[in-house]
């Protein structure tokens, strides 16, 4: 294997692909470079020098500046790299995207539901509506393991601490996500577990739920029963009888929804699992679905590439009022825009967003 990478011809760093001691030759392009320091597998050094102030070039992108000189062969990181990223910032719309033709249809196996959209799992979920039944809904879900058969695969309980005590938006959030779970593919059957006095109680996200098939979406308010628990279990024994009756079968990927989440990113991700993840998300939308990125901060620095992906200048400056937000969202609560990488992901060799 190659001792380094480099990525973009414009770098002036490259990537260590193993541990790599100091005195080490390392061919680079054209040249060898003596290690000055050692350098971690996934960290960087410098190619050429870079003076302090200068901007360091990874990905054939500004990833931050030196905050001292740096000579060829030394180690690049959070000692001698600083973001160069500022706070809200104005942009200018340069589409730069050709989507991937459409091209025959493809299929995932799934479950179709009967509001058109479809699920890659069928599990059976207890939603509280309210955190002060978290530990009866844990015991409902406790107490139903054997209800995993036939082509049910899980019963789990969704327990979060949310539902009274809340005002405004923050109250709202609540109901649309515990509806958005109750109405999800991927359960085939949910049991809405209620208190009774909660100011999100089942009367409530009734409204938010809209229509629903009884066969799969039951209720329960605990204070409306002698024993909760036991009335739950009748209530889940129901839903599992009709769950475990749905059967996988070829579904359009066009109704296929794929939600994207960072996993313990170290120096080595942009040249592994984001570039596939991304190219697979391209031929997922070129086929109709659907790829959500979930992590608005994940995009500062690189969301320009995101920007000019746009299909409109309308799409692109929603784009950049939900940066700009979540910007001065950070600045509101007096927290730093910008020191995001975990020490986890800093002892991978990420450096700056």
């Amino acid at each position: 294997m190659k001792p380094c990478l480099i990525i973009h011809p414009e770098d002036n760093v490259a990537v260590a692909l193993r541990d790599l001691p100091a005195g080490a030759e390392v061919p680079v392009v054209s040249e060898t470079i003596r290690l000055i320091d050692p350098i971690p597998a996934g960290h960087k050094f410098a190619r050429t020098f870079i003076l302090s102030g200068q901007e360091v070039v990874k990905y054939g992108s500004c990833i931050g500046r030196a905050c001292q000189d740096i000579l060829p062969g030394q180690w690049v990181h959070t000692h001698n790299l600083k973001t160069s990223l500022d706070g809200v910032l104005s942009y200018t719309y340069h589409p730069d995207y050709s989507p991937l033709p459409s091209s025959e249809e493809a299929f995932f196996m799934g479950y179709p539901r009967p509001d058109g959209r479809a699920g890659i799992r069928n599990e059976l979920w207890i939603i509280p509506t309210v955190g002060c039944v978290n530990d009866v809904a844990r015991a409902i879900a406790d107490r139903c393991r054997h209800l995993v058969f036939g082509s049910v695969e899980n019963v789990a309980a969704f327990s979060h601490p949310y539902g009274c005590s809340q005002m405004g938006e923050d109250q709202e959030n609540t109901r649309r996500i515990l509806a958005d779970l109750i109405r999800h593919p991927n359960a085939g059957g949910v049991l809405v577990l209620g208190l009774g006095c909660e100011n999100s109680n089942i009367d409530v996200m009734k409204s938010y739920i809209g229509d629903y098939d009884p066969r799969r979406i039951m209720f329960l308010s605990a204070q409306d029963t002698e024993d909760e628990i036991e009335e739950g279990i009748w209530l889940m024994e129901k839903l599992a009888r009709n769950a475990a009756c749905d059967r996988r079968v070829p579904v359009s990927c066009s109704r296929l929804v794929v939600g994207l989440k960072c996993g313990g990113s170290d120096g080595l991700s942009g040249i592994t699992a984001n570039p596939t993840v991304g190219i697979f998300s391209d031929l997922l939308i070129s086929r109709g679905g659907t790829a959500i990125l979930t992590e608005v901060p994940e995009m500062f620095g690189a969301e320009t590439l995101l920007m000019n992906r746009c299909r409109d200048e309308a799409l692109f400056s929603r784009t950049v009022e939900l940066i700009n937000d979540f910007k001065n969202y950070f600045t509101r609560h007096g927290q730093t825009i910008y020191e995001n990488p975990s020490p986890g992901n800093k002892q991978g060799g990420i450096s700056t967003l």
